[in-house]
């Protein structure tokens, strides 16, 4: 019987043919924890009376929503992980010595193989299906029986297929791809679905802005976003130390799909989402009749924080100066990226500007720090989430849209499209 790239992977894992709908237990391969869920794990897995972890060498920690610490509580909070990575000696540990956001972080790291099953106990975790393995978002409980067990159970998603036709035209990334499938479906529309990513539109889409595309699957209420390997993935993975040898699936022509959508991106300008949801999508061009004025723009996250998006920032930003009015915040999603950026000189740009860079860091995106939005105040943000009070005082707006727009709408103090500049 044919099956999807989703189905295959469980396959491959529960050692049996996997079809939609059916309840498996697989092995997991890799675990990943943050410095907010992972505590929660950790007392589990400790009031369990397990000694040592089920997979030592498949459990990371990744430091990064409120690190450096913003106040006590986040020390302390921080703290538990901490000892208990050095406790169990944790060879994936990453703290302030060599931080980033874990999922940019993870990949960076070859860390997210091709055909892994992935878990963390973080919603986003979905972004490292653009490897051509199945990641997916759970509760810290249930990470702390993955610590326990090495594996956990699953109910095999429905894939969803979206087909991206066309050439991309100017400034349309990965962010406005899964902005306008979120706009169609809805914040429910793929709930417990695979959304898998397919078409000739992705020869255009590079590494990084195919993170963002599977980034977001769960802002549609997916399960997963997936791409199978290609050329472009694999030219991103040849320069990886990877933990292991990948294994690459294909979904078979044929294959059982609960339904089949087709964008076609040549058509499609970049999109902004309106508050308080991301569904409510809107071409840049409507947003810009609206004459929306803007307080903050944040250009970061797991979504919109890599190398190309401060690269497509620093080249609309060059030789021009952040509006009077408006503060604009700028977070690399790693220090490897910071690195590099600065060594391109885009710090230098950003920096005259007048715009405020920061560590790699949540922060933000959550309203933890580092960028809080005070009452009434409007923001305009590469995050994935603009929910009612997201970033800060519940009765200020977020608006969701790709670095070059985050840019443009910097320079002018209101949302702009970047192609007017």
């Amino acid at each position: 019987m044919k099956q999807t790239i989703t189905e295959k992977i469980f396959s491959a894992h529960a050692k049996k043919d996997a079809f939609a709908g059916q309840i498996v237990e697989c092995p997991i391969d890799m675990v990943i924890g943050n410095d907010i869920t992972t505590p929660i794990s950790i007392k589990q897995f400790e009031r369990s009376g397990a000694k040592k972890l089920a997979k030592p060498d498949g459990f990371a920690i990744v430091m990064d929503h409120y690190i450096p610490a913003k106040d006590i509580l986040s020390a302390n909070q921080a703290k538990i992980s901490r000892d208990f990575a050095y406790k169990h000696d944790l060879k994936y540990f990453f703290d302030e010595k060599d931080m980033g956001i874990e999922h940019a972080l993870m990949p960076e790291k070859g860390l997210v193989v091709p055909g892994d099953i992935i878990i963390g106990a973080d919603s986003h975790t979905c972004t490292h299906g653009a490897l051509g393995a199945f990641s997916t978002g759970m509760g810290s409980t249930d990470l702390a029986y993955a610590m326990i067990t090495g594996g956990n159970w699953f109910k095999v998603p429905q894939t969803i297929k979206v087909v991206f036709k066309g050439k991309p035209g100017e400034h349309i990334y990965g962010k406005d791809l899964i902005l306008e499938v979120i706009r169609m479906i809805g914040v429910d529309g793929a709930r417990y679905k695979a959304l898998e990513f397919v078409g000739d539109s992705l020869e255009y889409i590079d590494m990084d802005g195919r993170f963002s595309l599977c980034n977001m699957a769960i802002e549609a209420g997916g399960k997963s976003g997936i791409i199978a390997v290609d050329d472009i993935t694999k030219e991103f993975l040849s320069s990886k130390n990877l933990r292991s040898e990948p294994i690459l699936h294909y979904s078979d022509e044929g294959a059982n799909y609960e339904k089949v959508i087709e964008i076609d991106t040549a058509k499609l300008d970049p999109v902004v989402a309106y508050p308080f949801l991301p569904s409510k999508g809107k071409s840049v061009r409507e947003a810009v009749k609206d004459n929306i004025a803007v307080d903050q723009v944040f250009i970061g996250s797991c979504t919109n924080g890599r190398l190309s998006d401060l690269r497509i920032a620093a080249q609309i930003l060059k030789g021009k100066r952040v509006s009077k009015k408006t503060r604009l915040i700028i977070t690399p999603a790693t220090q490897k990226t910071a690195l590099a950026a600065q060594k391109e000189g885009l710090w230098d740009i950003f920096v005259e500007a007048g715009a405020v860079v920061s560590n790699p860091t949540c922060g933000a995106c959550l309203g933890g720090y580092m960028g809080i939005l005070g009452a009434g105040e409007r923001c305009v943000s590469t995050t994935n989430r603009n929910f009612v009070g997201r970033m800060g005082d519940r009765s200020s707006e977020i608006y969701l849209a790709n670095s070059a727009v985050a840019a443009a709408s910097a320079i002018t103090g209101k949302i702009t499209d970047p192609r007017d500049l």
